[in-house]
């Protein structure tokens, strides 16, 4: 099988969001369960669509300073108040690689989102040199992980969150209430919501997911992205539309009551005063 290119770049997705991904594929994910995270990572199938081998982690890098230059350059003109960073693989797979891509991207005046499941821990001295960079942490997280995962997913939140704007991002779903797992899972996702911040992210799988099949979760067809897909959705109100017309903007918009050091020079802010 193929395996991505280690030459870095940023793409527009289909909903309209800029990423940019320090590294591509997620060895960590695919460990733990075949198809990855919940047995239907997107990013997987996708890789697999491609004949591209996603258990192999790829670090990305700038090829030149020409190269660099460029794409800062593409970066100062997107229309967009953030790019992100995690989107076909999880940093966290070689935070000290990220933390060199980061240096570069911090210097674009935009802030920066990064998606993780925290496969590997960020260190002190990683997260205190975050500290002066325009980034917001989104620690991946669903009830349907083990307890050790979600146990994971819940103290890397709030151990960011007195350095950096940190949301949690909760892979949500429609669980059956008749179902007597269902009903245990649909009780820790109400515990997860009752953290803040969060935002929460809709349950896409394929009709051969084992939590579909097995009746746990309630899956039907919605619309995403202008096509009809297979769906589990907690709540009416999530939004499942452009990215510009989210209210959210993966956290960014998110309000939080910790102080952070201001990215602007000035003394100090809170993260409400920031947005």
């Amino acid at each position: 099988m193929k395996t991505y290119l280690p030459k870095i770049s940023l793409v527009r997705n289909s909903r309209g969001v800029y990423c940019i991904d320090s590294i591509m594929g997620c060895p960590s994910g695919l460990a733990q369960t075949e198809g990855g995270c919940y047995g239907d990572c997107y990013a997987a199938r996708t890789a697999k669509r491609y004949g591209i081998d996603f258990t192999k982690a790829v670090l990305r890098d700038f090829e030149s300073e020409h190269h660099r230059e460029q794409i800062c350059s593409q970066i100062s003109r997107i229309k967009m108040p953030f790019i992100r960073l995690g989107a076909s693989g999880d940093p966290s797979e070689n935070w000290q690689h990220t933390m060199k891509i980061l240096q570069t991207l911090a210097t674009c005046n935009v802030e920066i989102v990064i998606i993780t499941r925290h496969w590997n821990l960020l260190t002190d001295s990683q997260l205190s040199a975050m500290e002066a960079m325009n980034l917001c942490i989104n620690t991946s997280v669903s009830a349907l992980d083990c307890d050790s995962e979600r146990g994971r997913a819940l103290a890397q939140f709030n151990r960011i969150k007195p350095f950096l704007k940190s949301v949690l991002r909760i892979v949500s779903c429609d669980f059956n209430q008749e179902n007597e797992t269902g009903r245990k899972l649909a009780e820790i996702q109400r515990e997860l919501f009752r953290n803040e911040p969060t935002i929460d992210t809709v349950f896409r799988p394929t009709k051969t997911n084992r939590f579909v099949a097995d009746g746990i979760v309630n899956a039907k067809p919605h619309y995403f992205n202008g096509k009809k897909q297979l769906a589990s959705k907690f709540s009416a109100k999530t939004y499942m539309g452009k990215c510009g017309t989210c209210q959210e903007m993966c956290g960014v918009n998110c309000k939080s009551s910790f102080t952070y050091p201001n990215r602007r020079g000035v003394e100090k802010q809170t993260a409400l005063e920031l947005n």
